[in-house]
């Protein structure tokens, strides 16, 4: 068990947890003001995140980690559309920069399915810019 790779991937998890809250309770709040369509955009990135972070935890387990179920931080209610693009925007490029400085440290540590998995990750994250 390599603890600095299990730390790195819980850390992703984490934020994919914040980026899922984020995205969902903007889901909601824009189908309330009768934005769906962009309601159902940003809904539909908060699955892609879901996803991310079932594969996260599915590495930790396979490493003998404990993945976590805390986000990151809370997220924010009650922001203009501006405010949740802005915040959505700060998330993605904070996920790019800790996945490729993570692929980079997994495969030091030599462990290149862990490298692989932030690499797939990174291209989804790059894709919601």
């Amino acid at each position: 068990m390599n603890k600095k790779v299990i730390d790195l991937l819980n850390e992703a998890r984490s934020r994919e947890l914040l980026a899922i809250s984020q995205y969902m309770i903007e889901h909601y709040e824009l189908e309330d003001k009768g934005f769906g369509k962009l309601g159902d955009e940003i809904k539909a990135t908060a699955i892609v995140e879901m996803k991310h972070a079932e594969a996260l935890g599915e590495r930790i387990l396979f490493l003998g980690g404990t993945p976590t179920t805390k986000p990151e931080g809370e997220a924010k209610k009650g922001l203009s559309i501006e405010e949740m693009l802005d915040i959505n925007i700060k998330l993605e490029e904070s996920a790019i920069k800790m996945y490729n400085d993570s692929a980079k440290a997994c495969a030091e540590a030599g462990d290149m399915i862990s490298k692989q998995l932030f690499e797939s990750l990174l291209k989804d994250e790059e894709g919601h810019l």
